[in-house]
């Protein structure tokens, strides 16, 4: 047992289950080796100790070792993990999150499709793909072992090709860096970003680093020399201080500021900032009216107040720029210990094994893009519940209200294509059109331009803009037509000559024709009968589901059903026949 983990367990209050978590992963993981090369319990290690430095819960950290099992199980001839024997071990709270951690890799399936070389995609998408994982997610337990992963990932792609590199680099920056950015998780948010872009801008990332190390090393040691002098200051002044120090601006965020300032080091003043910790708010302000008598801020526009008004992702603090000795410019960052705890790991901050959990902020009311998070006590994210979020073949998010179903997602991409609707397939199986979808499907439509839109939709549509279509079209077709029995009705459409020519088949057929057939479930799809079997109300039938001519119908016992269904068994269908 690595040495790391041995601590681990020693330092818990209650050992036994974190070691019997580790021995259970050491048992699924064996022999299973990662695409970066690295072993999966080497993963789940750094998984587990990064979720122990953010000093989350026990439960966090055991489902932080187990939060790959599921995965590897695909990885062989194995039967894949049974989360009910995980629930039987861990209890049923852990097994649910593992599990969700497993689902959450659904929105990697955008990212496969299109993203090459150094394309992004626009805020816009990537801002569904964002709210599509946390709604998957559902818990914020599972979104801190997937951040978590997520790093020591990024520390292991070396070996991995470049541009299997820069995919992992692209999802990095636009969607996980954006979520612990709003989670107020600083220093996750800080790791992840440089990270990423050292393997999407190698070139970029090393001309930074050769141009900044003496920036860095210049400013930080001005900065220590400075911190005594302005520790005796604070002293004549009787300002309560807990610590000073400095920190230097990550280099991500220093090369997006480059580029806003003509490459110009010297007009980025927080390169290396100055942190004042105090004892409360109080002194918080104290200390900003002390450096303000001492040294001259540049000016009204560099003080920023984030006490008064918090960031969005609940972030507080005073910043101030000053004139320093020798003409130097320096940001200064007051803040209180609490508020550099919430800086540095924001809701984790709030989490600790030997107290209770408590997560609540005072005061803060939560919108997904407005206002100060509330922190949630029971881990649930429940603000995107009214939501379904699915993705078309490409790889496009459609956003649409729960409950929704394959019409209003195939509305919701196109009028036309929803009028024109005749079957859905998720994930490559075909559904009815009455089923809803879920979080992270992958809806295909299935059109025929002969296909008008079924009275029955409106009784499971869930958009207006679907029904409002459904009925528009109604209202441009006779309403005799509506009345005639569906497989009469599918005829009508079909004006080619040869359906004339079998105008005497079709009126044989017709005197036993059902007044509605249901495929899987569904009626009003068109529908042609086999000629090769012609099978009756009286016959078990299926259905072949061809390109151009909608559903065949056969009897279950014809021979070229049978060749059909060996070669293309997703197309076969179930049929019911209902006498009118």
């Amino acid at each position: 047992m690595p040495h790391r983990i041995q601590k681990l367990i020693k330092n818990s209050k209650d050992p036994k289950p974190i070691e019997q978590a580790f021995e259970f992963a050491k048992e699924k993981y064996k022999g299973k080796i990662r695409a970066s090369g690295q072993t999966y319990i080497d993963h789940a290690t750094a998984v587990a100790l990064l979720l122990d430095q953010l000093k989350l819960d026990q439960k966090t950290i055991i489902a932080g070792i187990l939060h790959d099992v599921a995965d590897t199980s695909s990885l062989s001839l194995e039967k894949k993990i049974d989360f009910k024997e995980l629930e039987k071990k861990f209890g049923r709270e852990i097994s649910h999150i593992v599990q969700k951690v497993s689902d959450v890799k659904r929105i990697y399936y955008s990212f496969n499709i299109n993203v090459k070389e150094e394309h992004f995609f626009d805020e816009e998408k990537a801002e569904s793909i964002r709210k599509m994982f946390l709604a998957i997610s559902g818990d914020l337990r599972v979104v801190l072992i997937e951040l978590a992963s997520r790093i020591d990932g990024l520390h292991n792609i070396g070996k991995l090709a470049p541009q299997t590199q820069k995919l992992y680099a692209t999802e990095t920056l636009q969607i996980f860096v954006p979520i612990a950015n709003r989670l107020g998780l600083g220093e996750i948010k800080t790791t992840l970003e440089d990270l990423a872009f050292a393997y999407l801008y190698p070139e970029k990332f090393s001309w930074l680093q050769e141009h900044i190390k003496e920036k860095y090393e210049q400013r930080q040691q001005y900065l220590k020399g400075f911190i005594p002098r302005l520790k005796k200051v604070f002293k004549s002044e009787r300002v309560q201080y807990a610590d000073i120090n400095y920190r230097a601006k990550s280099y991500w965020s220093t090369y997006q500021k480059l580029l806003t300032h003509d490459m110009d080091f010297e007009k980025i003043h927080d390169l290396v900032a100055l942190r004042v910790i105090v004892k409360d708010v109080a002194n918080c302000y104290k200390a900003l009216g002390i450096i303000h008598k001492y040294y001259k801020p540049t000016s009204s526009e560099q003080i920023n107040d984030y006490i008064a008004k918090p960031k969005t992702n609940g972030y507080k603090s005073l910043h101030t720029n000053v004139l320093l000795e020798e003409g130097r410019i320096s940001e200064i960052q007051i803040r209180t210990v609490q508020m550099q705890k919430d800086a540095q790991y924001g809701v984790c901050a709030h989490w600790s094994y030997k107290e209770k959990i408590d997560l609540q902020k005072e005061g803060a009311k939560f919108t997904w893009t407005k206002k100060v998070p509330e922190f949630w006590g029971d881990f649930k994210i429940n603000f995107f519940y009214d939501q379904v979020f699915a993705f078309t073949p490409k790889g496009d998010v459609i956003v649409l209200p729960k409950g929704s179903t394959p019409v209003d997602f195939a509305y919701a991409v196109h009028s036309d294509i929803g009028n024109h609707c005749e079957s859905a397939k998720i994930d490559g199986k075909i559904i009815t059109l009455s089923q809803p979808l879920k979080n992270g499907d992958v809806v295909e439509i299935i059109t025929n331009k002969k296909r008008v839109p079924s009275q029955d939709w409106l009784r499971f549509a869930k958009t207006n803009f679907a029904k409002s279509h459904i009925k528009k079209v109604f209202l441009q077709i006779p309403a005799s037509l509506f009345s005639v029995p569906g497989f009469v009705k599918n005829k009508i459409f079909d004006i080619s000559k040869k359906a004339k020519k079998r105008n005497e088949e079709k009126t044989q057929l017709k005197k036993e024709a059902p007044s509605q057939i249901y495929l899987a479930g569904q009626k009003g799809i068109m529908v042609t009968i086999a000629k090769c079997c012609l099978p009756t109300s009286a016959d078990q039938a299926k259905a072949y589901l061809t390109r151009y001519r909608a559903a065949v119908l056969h009897k279950t016992t014809c021979n070229n059903l049978q060749k059909l269904y060996e070669k293309f068994p997703e197309k076969i269908i179930d049929a019911t026949w209902k006498q009118s």
